[in-house]
């Protein structure tokens, strides 16, 4: 019995990443990316990020934002 992680890698294995794209119905930059990121780093996890966080949570942010993006009511001189 053959279970799916070991089903895709005999499909993909020894394969190009053009013919791992097609396979896979994912554009070919991603494919790239991701066995660059592997043969790198060992891993596709995402990693830490330099920098300071944001001060304010996503919430805080989207009010924010649409605040700034409400139209303002202006007359001409009437």
């Amino acid at each position: 019995m053959q279970t799916a992680s070991t089903n895709i890698c005999e499909r993909i294995c020894n394969k190009s990443i053009c013919e791992i794209s097609l396979l896979l119905n994912i554009p070919r930059s991603t494919v790239s990316g991701i066995i660059t990121k592997w043969k790198q780093l060992g891993t596709t996890a995402t990693q830490p990020r330099s920098g300071r966080l944001h001060k304010t949570t996503e919430r805080g942010h989207a009010e924010a934002h649409s605040a700034q993006k409400s139209p303002t009511v202006c007359r001409g001189n009437s």
